[in-house]
This record gives structure tokens, sequence and C-alpha cells, in this order.
């Protein structure tokens, strides 16, 4: 909520030195003392909103990459679903229907020599590519601070090479952090530079969208189809026009919340919390400037 944190709640955050849970500006407005904030989410858009926190004086540390092997499985889902057609014959097996093609709306897509453009090589969307190219696709990438990446990734460019690569892509995957550069960077230039009948799927940020010319991609055929597991609004408000579009799948911001998740997230966070006790570097540390 907006109200801020009172009572011993707010006391024991005043004096808290370490704090383990989801940052949001009121927290960091809270937490006088704070020396270390381990974050449960990747995101950390919303927690660096404050003033506070771009003046604050601690360590940030997420759930980076952690998160990434769970999402990576949920973009090949998506992505199977939609180049398989998957939400169209299970529409049919709703009705009880026995409809093969071509009598189908899209075709059959195989991904394998496919190209797949991760935009935002981060710990993220390395786990997507990694994936995506044990599957035989052809990986690109896009990342900010260098044009290193691992073996399996065919070439990293840099931010402002992403309409060039984009042009290239069969498959392009939104793992990017929300900062101010990359708010609407999907945008009408983005989905006019895209062959047409490519697919996109969002695991990043909703605000990172233009949801409006997403949707104008969509109906004019040069997306042959989106998943979309972030929206701009989110949640998605009753009536919006992105569910009633059939060649696109919503799932609520969930693409972490695996079987797994917790158990993942205690490691890191045991792991953490020796190396801040013995002064030795973290892992997951956030920079707080730049926002990822």
């Amino acid at each position: 909520s907006g109200s801020e944190f009172t009572g011993e709640e707010g006391v024991a955050l005043a004096e808290a030195q370490v704090i383990l849970g989801f940052c949001s500006p009121k927290l960091i407005r809270t937490a006088k003392n704070l020396h270390w904030l381990q974050h449960f989410g990747t995101g950390v858009d919303r927690c660096l909103l404050s003033p506070e926190a771009q003046d604050a004086d601690f360590i940030l540390t997420n759930a980076q990459h952690t998160a990434g092997p769970p999402i990576a499985e949920h973009v090949i889902a998506m992505l199977m679903m939609l180049t398989r057609n998957l939400q169209y014959f299970h529409h049919l097996q709703q009705e009880q229907v026995w409809q093969r093609p071509p009598d189908t709306p899209s075709p059959m897509i195989e991904i394998g020599g496919k190209t797949m453009l991760v935009a935002g090589l981060g710990g993220i969307g390395t786990e997507v590519a990694r994936r995506a190219a044990g599957l035989g696709m052809r990986v690109i990438a896009t990342r900010r601070s260098s044009r290193e990446g691992p073996g399996f990734v065919d070439y990293v460019g840099l931010s402002d090479e992403l309409l060039d690569l984009a042009a290239q892509a069969d498959v392009i995957v939104n793992a990017l952090p929300l900062t101010r550069e990359t708010t609407g960077i999907f945008g009408r230039e983005f989905f006019d530079a895209l062959k047409q009948g490519a697919y996109f799927i969002s695991i990043g940020r909703g605000k990172s969208t233009d949801t409006a010319e997403l949707i104008a991609a969509l109906k004019s055929g040069r997306l042959a189809g989106a998943g979309l597991d972030v929206t701009d609004p989110e949640p998605l408000t009753k009536g919006h026009e992105l569910w009633a579009l059939p060649n696109v799948i919503i799932t609520p911001h969930i693409s972490y919340m695996t079987d797994r998740g917790i158990e993942r997230n205690v490691l890191v966070i045991t792991e953490n919390l020796r190396r801040y006790i013995n002064g030795e570097r973290m892992l997951n540390v956030v920079d707080i400037d730049r926002g990822y």
C-alpha cells in the first residue's frame, strides 16, 4: 500500500541493517540504517522510483539468476504454444472438433533453424538463449554493457543495434529491465522493423512495450503471435483488447513461480548472508544508478 510503515513494524525496519523481502520506496524511506537489502524479485524499477533510492548507500541484491531458469522455460512454453497453435487446438478439443491443417488459421512452425533475438542478455536472457540454442535456434542478442556473451549466442550487439537485429529475427524476446531508456522501446519503429510473421515474447516489464503498437502489429499480421507474461497496464484490465486477440497468450506475471523457486532463492540468500558477514563480494548485486 502507499501508507508508511508504522508501529512495531516501522521501528524494526528503522533499526534493521539487513532486510530480506520486497523492495519499495516506502521501505527505503523507513530503513534508515539499511546496509543490505535482498529483494525477492528480479525487476527493481518500482523499488528505485523514490529519490531516496538514488541517494541511499546500501547494497541491493535481487533474484536475477535464480529466476532465470523458470522464466526461460516459460518463454519456450509460450513460443511452442504459438508456433504449434496449441491454444487453437485446445479450443477445438473443448468443442470436441477434429480439425487438421491446412484447415487451421495458422501454419505449424518449426523453431529449429529459426533466429531468436534476446533483447537484454542478462541473467534471465542468458537462460532463454541457452534453451533456444539447445532447441537448434540461432540466437542473437543485445546488451547494454558489452558485446561479450556465451558461446551459444552467435552475435551480441549493443542496445543501439536493436532495430537492425530485430529485422533478422523470427522470434524476439523482451528480457529488458525497465529504465528510462527502455520505457516504450518496443514501439512503432521496432514493430515496423520486424519480418512479417515474427513472434514477440515479453517477460521483462510491461511498460517497455507500447501496447497500442503491439496490438496494431498483431492485427496487421506483422506479428504472427505474442506471449505476454507482463503487460501495460498491469494487471490487465477486464475488457482490454489484448484479452480477445486469438494470437496472444497472456499469463499474469507468474513466469518465475515454480516448485523450485523458493529452494533456489534460499540457496542464494544463504550464500549472500555468508558473504555479507565475511565482507565478500555478493551475488546478484544491482547497480542502483543503472537500475538493474
